[in-house]
């Protein structure tokens, strides 16, 4: 069976979701962060170097990113669900969003995360920063607008790395009801059945609604 070590209020969410969607069988390891450093426990270098969180165990194989494991589910048991056929522009489409999350929207919402610890000296970057994510959602309220998830009129696993960085922006990135078709993607996606399952899964969720 396939082991999940998840961390909570972390990417890992994704992965339980995305099992659940694809009803396939996994087991839960949880892992709580420390509450004052919110880091990792280091029980999780056990199973990878870094430490980090998720972690996929199948078949004596350790998988890791979040980008990459969702790859590889959807390889061995997606039987050509949550994603386009292969060699489509639908396809590529998928796979440009699917990468975006980690590639492109993580990265100012985890550099303002930082910087709003450090205090006033931060002030004039995180200027920048929001101005950065601002227009960062205006372009994927542009997307989602086109025909309701961002790879296509079906949900996608590209909408399941996507829900992570939306969940992180509705605490600091600036999305809110402004702006509608995004706001309500990510409303509907934590309303999905298997989205619910995947909480009960996991545990306490702090990005939950």
């Amino acid at each position: 069976m396939i082991q999940v070590h998840h961390l909570n209020n972390s990417r890992s969410q994704r992965i339980l979701w995305l099992l659940e969607e694809l009803g396939v069988p996994y087991e839960v390891i949880r892992y709580e962060r420390d509450p004052q450093t919110m880091l990792a426990p280091p029980e999780l270098r056990q199973i990878h170097p870094l430490g980090k969180s998720p972690l996929v165990v199948e078949e004596g194989e350790v998988l890791a990113e979040t980008g990459a494991i969702v790859e590889a589910l959807l390889e061995r048991h997606g039987a050509g669900r949550l994603a386009p056929p292969p060699g489509t522009p639908a396809h590529r489409r998928f796979r440009y969003w699917l990468h975006f999350a980690e590639g492109s929207a993580m990265t100012p919402l985890l550099v303002k995360l930082y910087l709003m610890r450090v205090g006033e000296a931060a002030a004039p970057v995180l200027t920048r920063i929001d101005a950065n994510l601002a227009a960062m959602l205006d372009y994927l309220e542009a997307e989602v607008a086109k025909e309701g998830y961002f790879a296509g009129p079906d949900l996608t696993a590209a909408d399941v790395m996507m829900s992570f960085p939306l969940e992180a922006a509705t605490s600091r990135g600036g999305l809110d009801a402004s702006r509608p078709a995004l706001f309500g993607l990510l409303r509907r996606l934590q309303a999905r059945p298997a989205y619910r399952q995947a909480l009960e899964r996991g545990g306490p969720y702090a990005y939950a609604p």
